[in-house]
């Protein structure tokens, strides 16, 4: 089944958050991942929800996404994040396909 990497992303330092997109973009796609979204425009529905910038990727499988979480070349975009944003971020397990 299908995972999604869902991210609520606060950007602190514009300039040093750049170096995390190519650290991060790069190692998504190393590990299977794509983007469904990054940072597009949002429209609150209900509730207080608000966040600046939301991120959303798809993996094959929940163990794809955390491998890729914990792999070396996301812990080093992480690092490169450190300072430049605060962000909350979860996996999700997929519907099977139809």
């Amino acid at each position: 089944m299908p995972a999604y990497v869902v991210s609520d992303i606060e950007v602190t330092d514009p300039v040093k958050y750049e170096d995390y997109k190519r650290l991060a973009q790069d190692s998504i796609a190393q590990y299977g991942g794509k983007y469904l979204t990054r940072g597009g425009a949002t429209t609150v529905m209900e509730g207080a929800w608000s966040p600046p910038r939301v991120v959303i990727l798809e993996f094959p499988t929940v163990a794809q996404a955390k491998t890729w979480y914990t792999s070396p070349e996301y812990t080093k975009a992480i690092a490169a994040r450190a300072g430049a944003s605060n962000a909350k971020i979860l996996i999700v397990e997929g519907l099977p396909p139809r």
